[in-house]
């Protein structure tokens, strides 16, 4: 199951510093997660300093 990123995102760049496959990309508020790229390695939500990816 794919991760997402809640709303809790402080736009840091954590995450996708840390995603393998490149998942993940800024938005205008937040970072997204490409659902269909996403491997749920679960990289994005270890390095995350609020917690803002979760499994959906």
């Amino acid at each position: 199951m794919a991760y997402k990123i809640s709303d809790e995102c402080i736009s840091c760049g954590a995450c996708a510093e840390n995603c393998p496959v490149g998942a993940i990309s800024q938005g205008d508020d937040k970072y997204y997660i490409d659902a269909d790229a996403c491997i749920s390695c679960g990289a994005c939500a270890d390095n995350c300093p609020v917690g803002a990816p979760a499994e959906e």
